[in-house]
């Protein structure tokens, strides 16, 4: 909700739209977060990783939100913001984050958006009109700097994120974006590249037998 009360603001025609896919625009909304109010985009500029959590006072998700404050710096030195979101109140998000200060001694220190109405989440596409509870809301989105949905991915409510892996996904997509290149399997940050496939014969005939395979070392920033 936005601090008006009133539902969060989302594009026209709200919950009947498709769930979002990989190239679409992020759906917009203004919400209540543990930081103040929040507009997605005017995030925009930088990339962000949205990602959701079924309930506050969950062990899984405790553990992800320290060790996503663990590699805060880490995503803050690419440019990546940090947004956490569950349908759980701004009063009952407060608590958990105090609750997760005072037992681990980890201070919070990215906003957490307040979803009360599950409009987010549904808009998002993270739960259906007939879903009956939240169990579901365990998505990321590496959105980029215009806005646009990059990656999604999904776990369920009993496996714990790996907040490296979602760090080399987002330093993957800006190296995919700065050197017009494919990383390969496994590949970290530093790592050889793969170049994008040849698109006439002559170039082809020019790169020899392994035309279709073709590494590169990775520019250096």
């Amino acid at each position: 909700m936005n601090m008006t009360g009133l539902p969060p603001a989302l594009p026209a025609g709200g919950n009947d739209m498709c769930p979002p896919k990989l190239g679409d625009i992020a759906p917009d909304f203004t919400a209540r977060t543990t930081q103040g109010s929040l507009t997605f985009s005017d995030l925009r500029g930088s990339w962000v990783l949205l990602f959701s959590h079924p309930a506050d006072f969950t062990p899984v998700c405790t553990s992800e939100f320290i060790a996503f404050a663990r590699h805060a710096d880490a995503f803050a030195e690419i440019g990546c913001e940090l947004v956490g979101l569950s349908i759980d109140s701004l009063p009952s998000h407060l608590a958990w984050l105090e609750a997760i200060r005072s037992c681990f001694g980890i201070n919070i220190p990215f906003p957490v958006i307040e979803d009360p109405s599950m409009v987010i989440a549904r808009a998002y596409g993270m739960l259906d009109e007939n879903a009956e509870s939240s169990a579901t809301i365990r998505g990321v989105y590496v959105v980029d700097t215009d806005g646009v949905i990059r990656a999604i991915n999904w776990y369920p409510a009993s496996i714990g994120r790996s907040i490296e892996e979602l760090l080399r996904v987002v330093k993957a997509l800006q190296t995919v974006d700065r050197d017009g290149v494919m990383t390969p399997e496994g590949w970290q940050p530093g790592g050889d590249v793969v170049l994008t496939g040849p698109v006439t014969q002559d170039e082809v005939t020019s790169a020899g037998p392994a035309w279709f395979f073709q590494y590169k070392q990775a520019k250096k920033k």
